[in-house]
């Protein structure tokens, strides 16, 4: 386990204020938004936790004397055991309970703020090459007059009269083994070792508030619906100063007239006269990189698709981009004009073709061979 004091910077002496310091200074530098090194992310995460831990008085307590924040010791300076290595404090505990955190001292105000998710809607176009979109979130921001003491200006928690800054009190218990001393979560000041005597007024002793902020996201290229970005530190402050949660963006895109997405590939359909299609064209086809030639072979039937590489979308993970695939739709005349039918007739002649009543009776040489075959029986 990393030591929390030199994730942070400071001496094991440090007071809160510095370790409070110390931690706003790291996490501005190392924040994933400001800072794209590889290692930002897990480095930011490391500092976080390290100050939820050392800006607790009591889980710093149990840190300096354990060497780990839940308490648990590899023998030494952790607590009283026996020969199998049982905290009689533990079985204690198993026995007669008592309220939560027994022997932990004072709870902290101060807890990390919720995470939060919300959902954007980009154009396929924006999923193809990636875009930076700027967002309006109404959320919990650390309040600005008391900076999260919850305090009015001026003023500071007392300590609790009642149990003089433990959060806990001692009581009496009958037991089996004769009357034993109990700790309680002390009602005064439900566990804090202090009060809040001047509440800030403009968070009500919170020390957050609810506030709208705008915050700029790079959305990468090739992104998905459902896909999620974890923006680590930009969720909902923490009550009392303490650190916000992680916000978490999940990806809706648009559905786009003219292209229909399959994976990393793109499909398009391009309409092609029948003329065309038959004596083969060259045409163009707007694309998301701009207008593309498209050659049509002499020939070219319906349902063909022509493949244009690397048009399609950005690989999300890896290199490169997907496909292409441009479907061919030949137009057939749905209602020719008289001279136009007279001109459809005339190929059909050439090409051997009979039709009577409008019903195709014979196919050039393909008819003749049938009747030959037929004949021979």
């Amino acid at each position: 386990m990393s030591n929390h004091y030199d994730a942070l910077g400071v001496s094991r002496d440090a007071t809160p204020e510095e370790i409070k310091k110390a931690y706003r200074k790291l996490a501005r530098k190392l924040h994933p938004d400001v800072n794209d090194a590889a290692d930002a992310q897990d480095r930011f995460k490391a500092v976080t936790h390290a100050y939820e831990v050392l800006s607790d008085p009591g889980k710093r307590r149990i840190y300096d004397t354990t060497g780990n924040e839940n308490g648990n010791s590899n023998g030494g300076g952790g607590g009283n055991y026996d020969g199998q290595g049982f905290a009689f404090q533990d079985i204690f505990e198993t026995f007669f309970g008592g309220g939560g955190g027994q022997g932990h001292g004072p709870a902290s105000r101060m807890r990390r703020g919720q995470d939060a998710l919300i959902t954007v809607r980009i154009d396929l176009s924006e999923a193809v090459f990636g875009v930076n979109k700027k967002l309006e979130i109404d959320t919990a921001v650390t309040c600005p007059t008391c900076e999260g003491s919850c305090c009015r200006p001026g003023t500071s928690p007392v300590t609790c009269d009642v149990c003089n800054g433990a959060g806990q009190i001692q009581r009496p218990m009958r037991s089996i083994l004769g009357n034993v001393m109990t700790l309680a979560t002390c009602n005064s000041c439900q566990g804090f070792g202090t009060r809040i005597e001047d509440p800030c007024n403009e968070c009500m002793g919170e020390g957050r508030v609810r506030n709208r902020r705008t915050l700029t996201i790079k959305v990468p290229a090739g992104v998905g619906t459902g896909t999620r970005i974890q923006l680590a530190g930009q969720g909902e402050a923490g009550p009392a100063g303490g650190p916000a949660g992680d916000l978490y963006v999940e990806m809706k895109v648009n559905n786009d007239p003219a292209f229909l997405r399959e994976g990393d590939d793109l499909h398009a359909t391009l309409s092609v006269p029948m003329t065309a299609a038959a004596l083969g064209t060259e045409l163009t086809l707007e694309t998301f990189d701009g207008e593309q030639p498209i050659s049509i072979k002499p020939g070219t039937q319906a349902g063909e698709i022509i493949t244009l590489r690397n048009l399609g979308v950005t690989h999300l993970r890896g290199y490169g981009r997907g496909d292409l695939k441009v479907h061919i739709h030949v137009e057939t005349p749905t209602k020719p004009d008289a001279a136009q039918e007279e001109l459809l007739k005339q190929l059909a002649a050439l090409r051997g073709e009979t039709f009577t009543e409008g019903k195709l009776v014979s196919s050039g040489g393909m008819f003749a061979k049938l009747r030959d075959k037929l004949g021979n029986l």
